[in-house]
């Protein structure tokens, strides 16, 4: 398991999703600020396990998983710590996230499946 990897592609995730939440921030919408995280949820999160899983050989869909369970909690912790209670809508987003992550995870599983079909093809 390449848990540094996992660790940093969660925090990458929740970097890129405050960047998609900003526009709606800065023009002080909050209907905007929401539908622009549950939107951008599971994007950051699956181009965060693209990265986590390059160079990944075996367990890619695991990686990014967790990679998405990773960004959640990165959110969750602080906040749930803070006492502050989430609107159900927002939970939908924190299971985008994991969503994203093993959808991320799956596609370089693939990815890796049919660059190696094509490789043993030419041989």
């Amino acid at each position: 398991m390449r848990w540094g990897r996992i660790i940093a592609g969660g925090f990458l995730a929740e970097v890129l999703l405050v960047v998609a939440v900003i526009p709606g921030a800065v023009a002080g919408n909050e209907a905007l600020v929401t539908w622009a995280a549950v939107i951008a949820a599971p994007v950051v999160t699956f181009l965060a396990a693209l990265w986590v899983t390059r160079r990944l050989e075996s367990q890619l869909v695991l990686h990014g998983t967790l990679t998405g369970l990773t960004a959640m909690l990165i959110y969750l912790i602080p906040v749930l710590a803070a006492g502050v209670v989430q609107p159900t809508v927002y939970w939908v987003a924190h299971g985008l996230k994991i969503a994203g992550g093993a959808a991320g995870g799956v596609f370089a599983a693939r990815r890796l499946t049919n660059a190696g079909s094509v490789a043993r093809a030419g041989a």
